[in-house]
């Protein structure tokens, strides 16, 4: 039996999970789940988005399902799925992209493995607002030091790029690509400008690559790589990614194969792991009961794989593809056209998935 804490989240979040876990439970592998709310409903109720009682049943239970929270832009609380990286320390974002015959793409056969670090660069949350006492003060530091002028009324981000983080996350990629039989690394900086920052996480990556001589190593520069993969992603195995550019490299994966609505996700660190899908909480399909819920169903499938349940794993993996395949029991999104009437619901989606796993 498997100990697991279930997150609904927010907007359409409560509605996919409910088909996740009936899809998981359908698979016969025996959990308990430990419901926890968070997002902005508990935001307005408690304070806070995150409360600590949410992050003390994943540091129980060592793993959790996470449905989508929303995240303010510009204003509000800070990301709910950033704070839960830094606090539990997941510093692997691992998000496959993967296709299945029958998805909504103009390409094939793509088999990609992004993996992101998810504590350091622009996403570490080292700001400084503009005209703040502290933000005027660094600039008036950076100013005495630096050729480079910082203007005073400016924004400030950092971007922290520790020998630390980066060689365990490029360490990860290798360590995943030796165990699942993956044949090459790239890994992905702007080291031509960011000397200092991508310039250490490439200088880390190619130390790490003489570790493990069986495996292919080469490196690519940020912009270069999305046109790489748009032009010939077949050429590609492995992605590893300091933060930001891991974000957006693999939503462009996930159009690769069709679209957020098959792109899993999962955050890892030494000891928990939490898994999501790539996607937003699209509040303003709340409760239609009409969003594709395959992503966070392989999420879940992810899940099942770390708590070494491989067969319900595959089976639910293979279920799903076959609905995809077969292109009928699927939601708007992967139908010819969004208006097609034959669409299904979500729900209608697990139910499809559940019949062929009993």
């Amino acid at each position: 039996m498997h100990n697991v804490t279930l997150i609904p989240g927010d907007g359409v979040g409560p509605e996919i999970t409910e088909a996740v876990v009936k899809s998981i439970e359908a698979t016969g592998v025996n959990i308990t789940w430990d419901y926890q709310d968070a997002g902005t409903d508990v935001y307005e109720n408690e304070g806070t988005p995150l409360p600590e009682r949410v992050l003390n049943s994943i540091k129980k239970n060592k793993v959790a399902l996470k449905g989508p929270v929303t995240t303010p832009v510009g204003t509000g609380f800070r990301s709910v799925n950033v704070t839960l990286r830094q606090e539990l320390d997941l510093y692997a974002c691992l998000r496959p992209c993967k296709s299945y015959k029958g998805s909504r793409s103009r390409y094939e056969d793509i088999d990609i493995i992004v993996v992101r670090e998810n504590t350091e660069d622009l996403y570490a949350g080292v700001e400084f607002q503009k005209d703040d006492t502290h933000t005027m003060e660094l600039i008036e530091f950076v100013n005495a030091r630096s050729a480079k002028k910082v203007r005073n009324d400016s924004g400030i981000s950092l971007k922290p790029n520790s020998v630390y983080g980066s060689e365990r996350i490029v360490r990860f990629a290798f360590e995943y690509a030796r165990k699942h039989n993956r044949k090459k690394v790239t890994s992905v900086h702007k080291a031509n400008i960011m000397k200092f920052s991508d310039g250490l996480f490439l200088e880390v990556s190619r130390e790490v690559a003489k570790s493990y001589p069986d495996i292919e190593f080469e490196d690519r520069i940020i912009d270069n790589m999305c046109m790489q993969l748009v032009q010939k992603p077949e050429l590609y195995d492995v992605l590893v990614l300091p933060n930001l550019y891991g974000d957006i490299v693999s939503d462009l994966a996930a159009g690769l194969i069709g679209g957020l609505g098959l792109a899993p996700g999962a955050n890892i660190g030494s000891k928990i792991a939490v898994f999501e899908a790539t996607h937003g909480s699209a509040p303003k399909y709340k409760g239609m009961n009409k969003v594709n819920p395959m992503a966070m169903m392989l999420s879940g499938v992810l899940m099942l794989r770390y708590l070494d349940e491989n067969n319900a794993a595959d089976r639910l993996e293979s279920a799903i593809s076959d609905i995809v395949e077969e292109g009928k029991d699927v939601t708007y999104d992967m139908k010819p056209t969004p208006d097609d009437p034959t669409a299904v619901s979500t729900s209608g989606v697990a139910d499809a998935i559940a019949k062929r796993l009993k």
